[in-house]
């Protein structure tokens, strides 16, 4: 019989106004990858935190190797071999690369930071995920994907026994993906025990052997991944049935040329990028990481003041070098990356969920309170947000905060809507909601530039796919020719030049 390596019995968390998790017992056998599975709020990141050491329960306890597992802090988590990825990115901008992964253990001599030794242990951590990231770069200079990378080396370089990933591969493409499924199972081959965090199942039946569903903070199940299949996983998780996890809809009629972009260009990200976006459109944009796609949606809402070349709104030459540029001329951008560029943290989840509209809701320039809480009732009731207005914003899931920046671009009527991962971190209930979204956006006239990682996605929802490689336009596919294969080729190269 397989030991157990972790158990958690009647584990309980309150934060003011909510319960996070609620009695919460399972076990998870050593050596396993077990994926915890549940809607945003349901508890799976709080859980990790707490065997990780960053929470602490307010009832119940932890057991490691069936001995109780108290911690102070992650330092203490560390020393008993347990470590965790984060889902949001947790670097130190104004540091290196390999600062940050030997930061706690830096290599000194004489009371000095050995810099030799310190930028070659962070290269032998990159190396164990295979992850070719100059050390010496700093890390507010790396892109979403490549600082998750960072985080996985250094948690897999700490020497865990227990590897808690929150959402891993949330901010990585398929080739990244890829190399990261290697990862884990070399990890399991050397008997390490995962606790896998993850919105995206054919990845949790592709790696886990057990999977554990909680909803609204209570433990639902826990079974072998091998008797379960997608329709009863979401059936647990959600509590009703899911048709379909990705709708194919049908996309909206085209409309007049909203938007029109010639010989884009910025020196080092991407060149010569031109398309066109109509009304009632969605315009699926795929890359690699690194392609270009982000830097592409950032430039045209005016983040990129190196930016050249034409962009037309309406058939008229516009100049957008700032966002309230872009604003002024009906584009709005949901970011990849909530917490640094879509929300302000330290604002309550009202406040962020109305900063695009504000003047709408002022008179003779004051805020009218009685409108702005009817507004964001109305934005947090039709994302299914599951805060108060009230709620530290900072303090949310990832998935209602994501569902805010959503909420807030959604209700400001934008002519173009740039959507970056629009459902990274979100469950499959969110999913499916966001999904009918963007198709009342483009039914209601709007143009959809949407940017995913999800191939599936992306060929569900857009109109036309236009695909990068290398910081330029590899190929352009209707929806009758685009399918997985037809992408991945334009996207690597594999089909040789883009005619």
């Amino acid at each position: 019989m397989t030991p157990t390596a972790v158990a958690f019995d009647g584990v309980t968390k309150r934060f003011p106004g909510a319960t996070a998790l609620d009695g919460v017992t399972f076990a998870v056998r050593a050596g396993a990858c077990h994926a915890v599975c549940g809607e945003n709020g349901a508890g799976k990141s709080t859980l990790g935190k707490i065997l990780a050491g960053l929470l602490r329960p307010d009832a119940g306890e932890v057991r490691l190797d069936g001995r109780a597992a108290r911690f102070g802090g992650p330092r203490d988590a560390l020393a008993a071999g347990v470590a965790i990825v984060h889902q949001e990115l947790a670097l130190c901008d104004n540091l290196s690369v390999a600062e940050n992964l030997c930061m706690g253990r830096l290599p000194s001599r004489f009371g000095v930071v050995a810099e030799g030794a310190m930028r070659a242990r962070a290269r032998a951590l990159l190396d164990a995920v295979e992850a070719p990231i100059d050390v010496d770069r700093p890390a507010a200079s790396l892109s979403v994907a490549e600082q998750q990378v960072v985080q996985i080396a250094g948690a897999v370089g700490a020497g865990a026994r227990v590897l808690v990933l929150d959402e891993p591969t949330s901010s990585l493409g398929e080739a990244e993906s890829a190399r990261l499924f290697a990862t884990v199972a070399r990890l399991k081959a050397r008997g390490v025990t995962l606790l896998y965090v993850s919105h995206r199942l054919p990845e949790i039946f592709r790696l886990c052997d057990d999977v554990t569903v909680l909803r609204d903070g209570r433990h639902v199940e826990t079974r072998p991944t091998a008797e379960v299949d997608e329709g009863s996983l979401v059936r647990a998780m959600i509590g009703r049935p899911h048709a379909q996890y990705f709708p194919d809809a049908a996309p909206a009629a085209r409309g007049a040329e909203l938007l029109r972009v010639e010989g884009l260009s910025s020196p080092g990200r991407f060149a010569d990028v031109s398309f066109a976006l109509h009304a009632g459109e969605v315009l699926g944009l795929a890359g690699l990481v690194g392609a270009g796609r982000s830097e592409v949606a950032r430039a045209l809402f005016g983040l990129d003041p190196h930016a050249t070349g034409r962009v037309l709104v309406r058939g008229r030459p516009a100049s957008i070098r700032s966002p309230a540029d872009a604003m002024a001329h009906g584009i709005g951008l949901v970011p990849e990356d909530r917490k640094r560029q879509g929300l302000v943290l330290a604002m309550r989840a009202g406040e962020n969920a109305t900063l695009p509209t504000l003047a709408r809701l002022a008179r003779l320039g004051w805020v009218d309170a009685g409108a702005e809480r009817r507004a964001v009732r109305a934005r947090f009731e039709g994302m299914r947000v599951r805060a108060t207005p009230e709620s530290p914003t900072a303090a949310l899931s990832g998935g209602n905060q994501q569902k805010i920046v959503l909420a807030k671009w959604l209700a400001a009527d934008c002519d173009v809507l740039l959507l970056d991962e629009p459902t990274r971190g979100v469950d499959v209930g969110a999913k499916a909601e966001i999904h009918a979204a963007v198709g009342r956006l483009a039914a209601d006239g709007a143009a959809v530039l949407l940017i995913s990682s999800e191939l599936p996605e992306l060929l569900a929802l857009a109109s036309r796919v236009l695909v990068l490689r290398g910081g330029r336009v590899a190929g352009e596919l209707s929806r009758a020719a685009a399918d997985q294969e037809a992408v991945g080729r334009l996207m690597t190269g594999a089909g040789g030049p883009a005619e």
